[in-house]
Order: C-alpha cells, then sequence, then structure tokens
C-alpha cells in the first residue's frame, strides 16, 4: 500500500490528480478519513515552483549526436529530445495512453483504418499552430523506407497517411489493436512540416526551446512561453543537460552540487550513494534489459550450435548477484518480461557448462571468439564482460573481450561488430519491442535475426484481437528466439537514476525508462 500512496502522492504534488480524487482513491486503499486528509495536505503542498536552472548529468552522449529526432539513439538525446519536442501520446507509469498533441483517437472495426484528431491551440516554437499536415509529414517522414529513422520498423505496416481537416488518417495494411502505443515512440517528435525541412533545427512544441546543443558535452534550453501545459511542465527558467559518461565523474558532479540528478547510478555504489544527505536513489523496475548480442548471419555465429554453447556458459544468477546486486531479474534470451500485460513465462535456462562444451565442439568452431564491451553499454559492462568470460572458460570456450571508447561506441559499434554487449529500454507492447528491433526488416535489428516464419507470427499476433490468442502466438515467438535467436539476456535491469531531493521535487519513478521516462528535466522543480 505504501508504494500505491507515494505514486498518489507524487501526482498530487504535480498536480496531475485533484484534492477530490485523492481522497477518493486513498478511502479504496483503506486510509482513514483523517490521515487520508493529514495526506493530502502533505502532498498538495508539493506544488511546482517556477524559476532557476535545473541540471541533469547523464551518460549516453556522444559528440555524433544530431538533434534530428530519427537519429534519437542513447540516453542524451532520448531526454532531451523529451524536453523541446512534443508528441501526440505518452505512457503514464502504468502503462496506459495519455494523449498530447492528439485530441482523440478512434479505430474502424477491423483495426485498419486509424483516425487520429488534432488538438487545437498547440504552438511550436517559430510561432507555427501545430496542424494535422505537419503529423502526417512527421509520420511520412520516420516511415520512409529511405529513412534512418529508429521507428522505421515499427511503422512498416502504415500503407498511407492522410492530413483531413483537423484529422490524421492512418491506413494499415494489417490489422493492428496496438497502433495508437506506436505513436509514443520517442523518435516520434512532432515537428513542423514533419522535419522535412531542416530535421535537426530542435523545433518542436515541448517545454523548453533549445539554446545549447554541443554533442558529446552540453545541451540546454528556456521555458516556452507558450506551451500548451505550462501548468504541468517546464517549471525551471532552463534546463541542462551535462553529459557525464564517466560513473565516478556523474556520481562526484551531483554530490558537488553541480547537477540535480544523475542516470546510469552503478548498482554496486547504490549502497553509498543512499548514505548521502539530501540525495535519494530513485530506482524502478520495467522493461529494460542489457543484452549480449550476436549477428546470427556473421561467422562463427551464423551457427545455431555456437550461438546455444555461449547462451549456456552464461551464468545467469551470478551475474544478477554480482553485476546488478539483486536491482533486476533474471532474463531469459528473448526481450519480454512479465511487465507486458500478454507475458508467458517460459522454463528458465541454467548455466550448463558441460551442454555448451558439446555445443561448442559440434559447432567446429576452435579458438577465441572477440567481444565488444564500454563503459557506456550499460552499468558494470566491463565487468559483465568480464564475468562472462570467466563463466565461458569453464565450458572450454575462450572469450578475448574488447574494451571500447565510449565516444563512437553507439555509432562505430553497437549494429556494427558481430558480438557486443548493449542495452534495450523495452517498448509499450511486445509488438513494438519486436518490430523495432527483431523482425528480418529492421533497422535497428541487432542481432541480424531474420526469420519469415517468426516475422509471420509477428504479423499475426498484431491483427489478432483474441487476447488468449495472442498471448499463445507471443508465447510460440519467444520460444523461438530463445532457441534460435543471436539474443543472450542475463538480465532485466531496473532503472537506477538518484536525485538532490534535498533540492528539487517532482521526480516520480517510471518503469518506462530513465529519468522519469525522459521527462525529469521538464517535470521536477527547485525547491523555494
Amino acid at each position: 500500500m505504501k508504494t500505491e500512496l507515494d505514486h498518489l502522492a507524487d501526482l498530487a504534488g504535480r498536480g496531475r490528480i485533484s484534492r477530490r480524487d485523492f481522497l477518493g482513491r486513498t478511502a479504496a486503499l483503506g486510509v482513514s478519513a483523517a490521515l487520508a486528509t493529514t495526506l493530502a495536505g502533505k502532498a498538495f503542498a508539493q506544488s511546482p515552483v517556477k524559476g532557476g536552472i535545473l541540471k541533469a548529468g547523464l551518460q549516453g552522449g556522444e559528440s555524433t549526436n544530431s538533434l534530428d529526432p530519427a537519429l534519437n539513439l542513447s540516453q542524451v538525446t532520448f531526454s532531451f529530445g523529451k524536453q523541446w519536442g512534443e508528441y501526440l501520446v505518452r505512457l503514464t507509469p502504468d502503462n496506459k495512453l495519455v494523449n498530447l498533441i492528439a485530441e482523440d483517437i478512434g479505430a474502424s472495426k477491423d483495426a485498419k483504418t486509424w483516425t487520429i484528431k488534432i488538438r487545437d491551440g498547440i504552438e511550436f516554437h517559430n510561432g507555427k499552430t501545430v496542424g494535422a499536415e505537419d503529423v502526417a509529414a512527421t509520420i511520412e517522414r520516420h516511415a520512409d523506407e529511405k529513412s534512418k529513422s529508429g521507428a522505421l520498423g515499427i511503422l512498416k505496416n502504415i500503407k498511407g497517411v492522410k492530413a483531413s481537416g483537423k484529422e490524421v488518417i492512418f491506413t494499415l495494411g494489417d490489422a493492428d489493436a496496438d497502433f495508437p502505443y506506436l505513436m509514443a515512440d520517442y523518435h516520434l517528435v512532432i515537428q513542423p512540416n514533419g522535419g522535412k525541412d531542416n530535421p535537426n533545427a530542435g523545433i518542436s512544441a515541448g517545454p523548453y526551446k533549445v539554446t545549447v546543443n554541443q554533442p558529446g558535452v552540453r545541451h540546454g534550453g528556456e521555458r516556452f512561453a507558450n506551451y500548451w501545459q505550462g501548468d504541468k511542465a517546464g517549471h525551471a527558467d532552463q534546463v541542462e543537460i551535462v553529459v557525464i559518461n564517466d560513473a565516478t565523474a556523474r556520481l562526484a558532479a551531483l554530490q558537488g552540487g553541480q547537477v540535480h540528478m544523475i542516470n546510469r547510478v552503478e548498482p554496486k555504489v547504490v549502497d553509498l550513494v543512499k548514505r548521502i544527505p539530501g540525495v535519494s536513489i530513485e530506482n524502478a523496475s520495467g522493461k529494460g534489459y542489457y543484452p549480449f548480442n550476436m549477428f546470427c548471419d556473421t561467422a562463427p555465429f551464423d551457427s545455431n550450435d555456437l550461438r546455444m554453447a555461449l547462451k549456456l556458459a552464461m551464468d545467469r544468477d551470478e551475474m544478477l548477484e554480482k553485476i546488478l546486486r539483486g536491482y533486476g531479474s533474471v532474463g531469459n534470451d528473448f526481450p519480454i518480461n512479465e511487465a507486458y500485460p500478454l507475458f508467458t513465462a517460459i522454463e528458465q535456462r541454467k548455466f550448463d557448462p558441460e551442454k555448451a562444451a558439446a555445443l561448442y565442439k559440434k559447432s567446429g568452431h576452435s579458438g577465441s571468439i572477440l567481444l565488444r564491451t564500454s563503459d557506456v553499454a550499460f552499468p558494470g559492462a566491463v565487468d559483465a564482460a568480464q564475468l562472462y568470460q570467466q563463466s565461458a572458460a569453464k565450458a572450454g570456450i575462450k572469450i578475448e573481450i574488447k574494451r571500447e571508447p565510449g565516444d563512437g561506441y553507439w555509432s562505430e559499434v553497437w549494429n556494427k561488430q558481430p558480438f557486443s554487449l548493449s542495452y534495450w529500454g523495452g517498448r509499450a507492447t511486445q509488438d513494438q519491442m519486436y518490430s523495432t528491433g527483431y523482425v528480418s526488416t529492421a533497422d535497428w535489428n541487432d542481432t541480424r535475426f531474420k526469420r519469415p516464419e517468426f516475422d509471420k507470427m509477428l504479423f499475426a499476433a498484431r491483427g489478432e484481437l483474441d487476447q488468449a490468442k495472442r498471448k499463445a502466438i507471443y508465447h510460440d515467438m519467444a520460444v523461438l528466439m530463445r532457441d534460435e535467436g543471436g539474443l543472450i539476456v542475463p538480465f532485466f535491469n531496473q532503472f537506477i537514476d538518484a536525485a538532490a531531493t534535498s533540492k528539487i521535487s517532482g521526480f516520480v519513478k517510471n518503469p518506462n525508462g530513465e529519468m522519469m521516462d525522459g521527462y525529469a528535466l521538464g517535470e521536477c522543480w527547485l525547491n523555494a
């Protein structure tokens, strides 16, 4: 009950729930009227304060970063995009959709035609009013086969986009009951004319206007005076992201007061951070996972015997204990966990060095296997590679580790090299997760898993409105990927941020992503 009360208090403090609703929902939890009134007094006293400069120190920035939302790849561009960008919809912490630029969303009975009504009175940073034409152009740009957008994979089912008055009409090739969830993808920032004129301009309708853009160094914005939800976000006069890829330096910046919040706190220092006066750990379980990616179409990983040997050579329990220190859960070599509504458990893979050795011998491969890692892949990624090297050695498999520099890792190593460490934040639905990274045509297919039968099952599940049948299809997809894919998932991680809560308020734990799913700078405020 404490968790639910905390959540209600957070909503109240951020102005997202009325006092009446707060009292009603606490009563439903069995809280006495007297206690509920006391809690309401405290919660609603935390109303947002305007002013000041709010700063975050984040890992995940590179000199090659761009403001083009289509190219958003790592944590810094993800979080900065949520400050200057505005979306059609967004996900709540309990995985529900909230309309933003979209005022209303409706579908035909066969779920092949979707109509989105655009809200009146929302203004771009350049003074232009957001219209249906801008929304249609945005989706057209990201869905173009020539696009380099990270959202291209989830938009391939769109066969037509048309603006008509205040509405945008989408025609799909196959039925898709989850279509509105796709619009919450963090690449799909609504831009004037869809960004076709200048995608790198950094102009949208979010709470902040871009004032500083120094890739790999820092990014900043000033409050947009005409932001349509100014009572709910954009509390600080200015926001700033300082790129700090080194974990020790990031923590020092928080402790020293140079920044108010940081991401990617390493699990091994969580207990230390908890002892820092005025600082709190903000951790949330969700859909994120830290994978070891093998290219299924590149030797020696084109042998499923070798891939299975490498999967069985992973001691997941030891990995969870020593790398995540329990801040996560064991993975099973497919990208879905119980955080997804239609998840079905399948037999958990265990460490089996003897069977791994036999399959490794059967594969015919000899010699070492090169694994690339970096500090920026995920917290503890270098240690994880070394721990895996030790467990694989028990199966007679020699892993050679190459530690890559952080700057350039996401542009030169991830999705370019055949065996490397990475991270995924998960997606709103199973369909979106598979469509983004594992369908054959996905640009972000970072394991080169390309199986026609898998694609066929994905498309069948997308159009299946019977939830029991859909769940059964997802089960079969998970088994196929676990047993034949190029994905090793040792664990699903918690998002572990830290905030100087003696100086700021409004931080809400969000299982959809770190830094309140990217919204922390826009929705937190400096204490008076």
